[in-house]
């Protein structure tokens, strides 16, 4: 069932990633634009969070700390998001942002948590950062590399934060409160910084209700999908699910290239095959 939740997920991330281009190319990059996007993703996903959960929440102080966090660094993600795919193609904002999404939780699990060291693990990453290289294309690399950087480490963040969050001894809630908590700091943090410095703020805007729904389904998506990633790590070792995000992501932002007019190159589709390798290697190799 926890392997079906994170395919579940992976979905949805992969649904998140397609949307976030599509809004940036909309709304253009920036602070402002950033801070729109967490402010009303969190508003929605919270709506969803709380008719799942029947409008219950429960709170320690340990799940507002890591909750705060963990709005902080979503919100630093979007805006590093937005900047390095001004300067990156697509293919390489995949390289950066997976790979840091994998390697970090991977590494955390096995230092950090004594999770077992398996030929199986060994395989599926190696084989997922090969994946990520047949990838990557020409391009500007120098240009924005902060951004680069911050997309890799930040994205790793938020595994990082979840598993330390379902593992640490301290008095805590559960998943779906601790997501709704994430929500409800990202809206107080994002709102009070979009209401003091940019509600004089006279020049023109883009703003469209278009814009407003498609952040509103891409925060909701993204927090469920979050939401069950949480759920999920409570009974898998990070460095098995993780290596299955991102090698899933991988496939459903390929396959979805098929619904568009940008069909996926040979390099891409090379990289799914392997990616889908990787999944296979840690259910069939058995060491």
């Amino acid at each position: 069932m926890y392997y079906g939740l994170i395919v579940i997920s992976v979905i949805m991330f992969g649904a998140c990633f397609a949307m976030k281009d599509v809004y940036r190319r909309m709304r253009g990059s920036g602070v402002r634009v950033s801070i729109e996007t967490s402010f009303m993703g969190a508003v929605a996903g919270l709506a969803v969070l709380l008719i799942i959960n029947k409008f219950h929440v429960e709170f320690t102080p340990f799940t507002l700390l890591m909750a705060t966090l963990a709005s902080v660094n979503g919100f630093a993600f979007t805006f590093c998001s937005f900047k390095a795919l001004d300067h990156i193609n697509l293919s390489l904002f995949s390289l950066f942002s997976m790979l840091g999404g994998m390697a970090l939780p991977f590494l955390q699990g096995i230092i950090f948590y004594g999770e077992d060291i398996t030929l199986s693990k060994i395989i599926c990453f190696l084989l997922i950062c090969v994946a990520l290289g047949v990838t990557v294309t020409k391009g500007e690399k120098k240009k924005g590399f902060i951004y680069y950087i911050g997309i890799f480490v930040l994205n790793g963040m938020s595994g990082v934060l979840s598993k330390i969050f379902t593992s640490a001894p301290y008095e805590k809630t559960g998943s779906a409160s601790y997501t709704m908590w994430i929500a409800i700091t990202t809206i107080l943090i994002s709102g009070i910084i979009w209401i003091i410095i940019f509600r004089k703020n006279n020049e023109s805007d883009k703003f469209t209700m278009k814009a407003a729904g498609l952040a509103s389904l891409t925060g909701a998506t993204n927090k469920v999908a979050n939401f069950l990633l949480v759920i999920a790590l409570a009974h898998v070792d990070a460095s098995v699910q993780y290596p299955m995000v991102t090698g899933g992501v991988m496939i459903v932002s390929t396959l979805a290239c098929y619904l568009s007019d940008k069909k996926p190159s040979r390099r891409e589709i090379l990289s799914v095959i392997i990616a889908f390798c990787a999944m296979l290697a840690l259910f069939l190799i058995k060491i």
